[in-house]
């Protein structure tokens, strides 16, 4: 039997950002909204230099609300085409999730594409995967298991 949802959802965890220029768009998203940079990092397999930023009543813990400004560290990385092809703006919604390999099996059964067979490591080394927009609405969607 196939399910009839993805299962194992804990919580919407951030909205990724694509920019340009990180280091601008730290400083837009600081003083337009007192932003506090949480984690920085430079993840040479996805071709991207990141920051995950907290903003409102949470600042300064991973409970808030989230986002994490993505730039790309090649021009042939997959947030370099996304610039090219839509310019800066929302690249992905990610959801927090119990198993990531379960839910992205549970995806398939529903004939939502994922973008890798197996995960990957995304932030802090937490395994991620991703739904293809085409299935999703238009919209990229990214599962993360913390590890």
């Amino acid at each position: 039997m196939s399910p009839i949802a993805i299962t194992g959802i804990l919580a919407i965890d951030h909205v990724g950002i694509a920019v340009p220029d990180l280091a601008a768009a730290i400083t837009f998203y600081q003083g337009a909204f007192n932003a506090q940079v949480l984690h920085q990092e430079e993840n040479q397999e996805q071709g991207v230099v990141e920051a995950m930023l907290a903003i409102g009543s949470e600042v300064g813990s991973n409970s808030g609300t989230l986002i994490q400004l993505l730039a790309p560290l090649t021009p042939d990385s997959a947030i370099a085409r996304f610039l090219d092809k839509s310019g800066a703006g929302m690249q992905q919604l990610a959801f927090r999730v119990e198993d990531v390999r379960q839910a992205a099996a549970q995806a398939r059964a529903l004939h939502i594409r994922t973008l890798y067979e197996e995960p990957k490591r995304g932030t802090h080394g937490w395994l991620v995967n991703f739904l293809h927009p085409k299935d999703c609405g238009g919209v990229l969607i990214e599962l993360i298991e913390e590890q």
